[in-house]
């Protein structure tokens, strides 16, 4: 339905958006957005606006959901402190080197779009892997970090949406399957798949990146900067996570091995699958056929990439025990001293999910930018305008799933009226869906790339945002002339 705020719905996630690009400070950005859109609930009340946007960040807490994030967010922080003090990193670099297989800057990207193409059970985790296998390298070899954080971004979403035997494949089934209006929601998700032309165009663009070595807009500033200078980030930014936790020392007398830090990362992956197999099972309702597909729609995300980094920490603190590189005391005071350095990445997620339930259950963001789309429409041209409705919602809410679950429905019964490819626009709502979570600050998964990558968050948008762009308009190019061709 359309909002009941109108075009007063898009005020606070553009302002927020609008000054974090600009003061390149996101906290007061985004609580300024906060602010600004309780008053409008308030109609202009600022007294009611302020109690209500900071009553906003304290029911975060009261989703599950949100949560298990967060805390996982500060548990990555423990993970990375740990590898690093175990002497887990330095021993990765030395073999990865040694192997031949990681000679330079190219090869170490070309790594880092591998990892994220075999770790497709979860955005979040994809961009924790890759991140934490690759920064010491790119580091190593003067690569930027907003260069690791776009590979990070671009490799996690279009890869899991493109290969969906994970939460995001059960998600959009269920959401299919909701509708009504969808015989047979698998072939048609699977249909979708070679006409989600952002995930692909977004990845073909990353791996040209990546293997020629030519970048543009400001990643080539980036880049340049990080090779003739050896900055790895620009003078004034302000990395996701501590740069002293990233150079925390081996303990003393600790041989470097690789597997300190290979064992526990794998163990974090293979935990995820566990996760949501058990939180599927257990959240199936009774009568429910136990299917994978309905085992993972009920499943939990977010819980089960909690379980699985807790579960990373402990094996982790384990197996240095083994080893006698550190005793008790000394794990929990790392695993203390990681999660603290991610406490600012903890408050921008609390932050980003205040403004997100902000927008999609009070100010109704979405919907009123889904009204926007009129009956009269020319059957051809719905993809193109469905794939830039999406983008637009998922950038100003910061979140591909609540796009899915506005526009999925809505473009399922224009297309019913006005007529076209039921599979054409189901992928352009994924695609739009992902390109704006891809454009937008206020997106969990550009948030945990910049921890992950050690970068500056706001950095990382606009180091990505032409590549993003780029993809975004052959996307519609392709959506119109697909269109047209009345595939």
């Amino acid at each position: 339905m359309p909002s009941d705020y109108g075009i007063w719905s898009l005020l606070p996630p553009v302002l927020a958006i609008a000054l974090a690009i600009f003061t390149r400070h996101v906290l007061p950005s985004l609580f300024a957005g906060i602010w600004v859109g309780y008053v409008v609930v308030a109609h202009g009340n600022p007294l009611t606006g302020t109690v209500g946007a900071l009553q906003a960040c304290v029911d975060v807490f009261a989703d599950r959901g949100n949560t298990s994030v967060i805390l996982f967010s500060a548990l990555v922080g423990s993970l990375i402190a740990l590898i690093q003090r175990s002497g887990g990193v330095d021993g990765f670099v030395s073999a990865a080197r040694g192997t031949g297989w990681v000679r330079g800057r190219r090869s170490a990207g070309i790594l880092a779009i591998g990892v994220s193409l075999v770790v497709f059970v979860e955005s979040s985790i994809t961009c924790l892997v890759t991140g934490a296998v690759a920064r010491p390298l790119f580091d190593k070899f003067r690569s930027s970090r907003e260069k690791l954080a776009y590979i990070c971004d671009t490799g996690s979403a279009p890869v899991c949406i493109l290969i969906p035997f994970n939460g995001w494949g059960a998600f959009i089934l269920a959401q299919l399957a909701a509708s009504g209006m969808v015989d047979e929601p698998l072939s048609v998700l699977v249909t979708a798949i070679p006409l989600n032309f952002y995930a692909l165009v977004s990845l073909v663009l990353l791996v040209i990146v990546v293997v020629s070595g030519r970048n543009f807009g400001p990643m080539r500033h980036a880049e340049r900067r990080a090779r003739e200078e050896g900055k790895l980030l620009r003078d004034g930014a302000r990395p996701m996570i501590s740069e002293e936790v990233l150079a925390l020392p081996p303990a003393s007398g600790t041989t470097r091995r690789a597997i300190n830090m290979i064992l526990p990362v794998v163990l974090m992956v293979l935990m995820v699958p566990v996760g949501l197999t058990y939180t599927g099972l257990s959240g199936l309702e009774s009568g429910t056929p136990t299917t994978v597909w309905n085992v993972l729609g009920a499943a939990s995300g977010s819980t089960s990439v909690f379980w699985a980094v807790t579960a990373a920490v402990a094996f982790a603190g384990l197996l240095y025990r083994v080893q006698g590189i550190m005793k008790f005391g000394e794990f929990i005071d790392v695993v203390m001293k990681g999660a603290a350095a991610l406490v600012p990445l903890a408050a921008l997620m609390v932050m980003a999910f205040a403004i997100g339930h902000l927008c999609r259950a009070e100010l109704h963001t979405g919907a009123y930018l889904a009204s926007v789309i009129g009956d009269g429409m020319p059957a051809w041209l719905l993809p193109a305008v469905i794939f830039i409705v999406s983008s637009a919602i998922a950038f100003a809410t910061g979140t591909s799933w609540g796009t899915f679950a506005i526009m999925l429905a809505i473009a399922l019964e224009l297309q019913s009226t006005i007529g076209g490819n039921q599979a054409l626009m189901v992928a352009a709502v994924l695609g739009g869906g992902v390109f704006g979570d891809h454009c937008s600050p206020i997106s969990d998964t550009t948030i945990v790339s910049s921890m992950a990558s050690a970068c500056d968050h706001i950095d990382h948008v606009r180091t990505q945002l032409p590549y993003a762009l780029a993809s975004g308009t052959v996307a519609v190019v392709l959506y119109v002339l697909v269109g047209a061709l009345g595939a």
